[in-house]
């Protein structure tokens, strides 16, 4: 089993900045693909949103369109644990960030359902 493990989260002002990072441990956990959702006040588990992702090897990134030039998803040499840098939040980047992790290295298609591990969530909220 996997558990992912989210921090940094909190109250930021628009314009502002903030980093989550995501930890994964387990055995099982070896080669895996991660990125992070989001779901929005008032939307269901089933609405959640893809924000980016990052395969194994980290050579290669995918971003929303709506977040792209302003967020950076990265990941640490060790592997098991990777970042979201976000820069010029908008109000409208409010939601519950959740990391998830696959079984593939690689990172295929943006549906939630795909995803086989979640972290608990951790609350960005950002005030206008």
């Amino acid at each position: 089993q996997v558990q992912l493990v989210e921090s940094g989260g909190g109250l930021v002002q628009a314009g502002g900045s903030l980093r989550l990072s995501c930890t994964a441990s387990g055995r099982t956990f070896s080669s895996n693909a991660m990125g992070w959702f989001r779901q929005a006040p008032g939307k269901e588990r089933e609405e959640r949103e893809f924000v980016a992702a990052i395969t194994w090897s980290g050579d290669t990134t995918y971003y929303a369109d709506s977040v792209k030039g302003r967020f950076t998803i990265s990941r640490l040499s060790a592997k098991n644990t990777v970042y979201l840098q976000m820069n010029s939040l908008k109000p409208e980047d409010t939601a519950v960030y959740y990391c998830a992790a696959r079984r593939t290295s690689g990172w295929y298609g943006t549906s939630s359902n795909a995803n086989d591990y979640w972290g608990q969530g951790t609350q960005v909220t950002v005030s206008s």
